[in-house]
């Protein structure tokens, strides 16, 4: 298992789709706009080394809180969201179960050995899960594509749908290929009646090993019914957004990442102002910041990420629901709101 959790690199048929990618290119994936890792004085020797000192307050002092759900046993007939912490999530819609980016081991970093959750944030396990109609994987970094607990999902999940490359990894993992959709930006895969899941442009990078970007990355387009819900994946603040939403928008609820950002990565992850605007470009009704609350992968105190955005999203005007972690979410009818952080 621990050799595993690398997973493959695409080859075969799968290599072939991504050679004919418009988003591959001198032998890998790209962003949309010119993309660089670092910016300004950043560099990976610095950033080390301040990761090592990092301050105490990147970790809560105390138990963070938590709501447990029936997961089993969700009554609305509105779609049902619940947060798990960082970028992890769970949809009922239409009668069918989503789930988004699942991390249930307790770490988000190969072999269990570092970036450990924090005290509080680990209530669900895959136990307490329904059978899953379908399992979306926007990327695969570890704090998105768990091995441990994927393969204890593997007799749960009926259909996955992916960025173009990952499901090399699923593969490896024992997953049927059949049930896997790979997609690259802008195709849309149908695999639940009724259901429609397109992928869209993120502004980030992918990798398990030492070389990135063999795989995609992506946002998603759900809809279903008349509900639309925007599953922003890890991105960088840019064009896409507004792209998305003239495209596809309103959204009933646009998920956004809010969390683990420095200006030494200011391409890669947007700083919480931007997420504001990355909602309003998308049209979005409702904003759910996610990317925080459960892991450190970053120096800014672990609660400065939802502050700030509560912050810009007054002088904007947008609406954010801010859950505990696993408080549902009832689109037009409950919103959490409560400031649970300050603890």
């Amino acid at each position: 298992m621990s050799l595993k959790t690398f997973g493959k690199k695409p080859a075969g048929k799968r290599l072939q789709k991504i050679y004919q990618s418009p988003n591959y290119k001198e032998g890998s994936f790209k962003n949309l706009s010119h993309t660089v890792m670092m910016t300004g004085d950043g560099s990976m020797v610095k950033t080390m080394i301040e990761f090592l000192n990092k301050p105490k307050n990147t970790t809560p002092d105390k138990k963070l809180p938590s709501v447990v759900t029936d997961l089993k046993n969700i009554k609305s007939e509105n779609p049902t969201l619940v947060w798990f912490g960082h970028s992890s999530y769970f949809i009922k819609i239409e009668g069918k179960t989503i789930l988004v980016d699942p991390v249930f081991s307790g770490s988000a970093a190969p072999f269990g050995l570092g970036v450990k959750s924090f005290d509080g944030s680990d209530v669900y396990k895959v136990e307490v899960f329904p059978e899953i109609d379908l399992l979306i994987l926007t990327h695969d970094h570890y704090d998105h594509l768990d091995l441990d607990t994927i393969i204890k999902l593997k007799p749960k999940v009926k259909q996955i749908v992916t960025s173009l490359g990952v499901g090399s990894h699923l593969s490896y993992w024992g997953f049927n290929e059949e049930i896997v959709h790979e997609l690259d930006w802008w195709e849309t895969a149908d695999p639940l009646k009724g259901f429609s899941i397109t992928a869209a442009p993120a502004r980030h990078f992918s990798g398990r090993g030492i070389k990135r970007a063999q795989t995609l990355w992506s946002s998603f387009v759900l809809q279903a019914g008349n509900w639309k819900i925007y599953i922003g994946a890890d991105s960088g603040y840019d064009t896409h957004f507004k792209q998305i939403g003239e495209k596809f928008g309103p959204f009933d609820l646009a998920i956004l990442e809010s969390g683990q950002y420095n200006l030494k990565w200011a391409a890669i992850h947007m700083m919480p102002e931007q997420t504001v605007q990355a909602a309003v470009d998308l049209k979005a009704n409702v904003l759910l910041p996610v990317h925080w609350g459960k892991f450190t992968l970053a120096l800014h105190a672990w609660d400065e990420p939802i502050e700030r955005v509560l912050k810009e999203a007054e002088k904007l005007a947008v609406k954010v629901t801010t859950p505990l972690i696993g408080e549902p979410i009832v689109l037009q009818e409950s919103y959490p709101d409560k400031k649970w952080w300050r603890i």
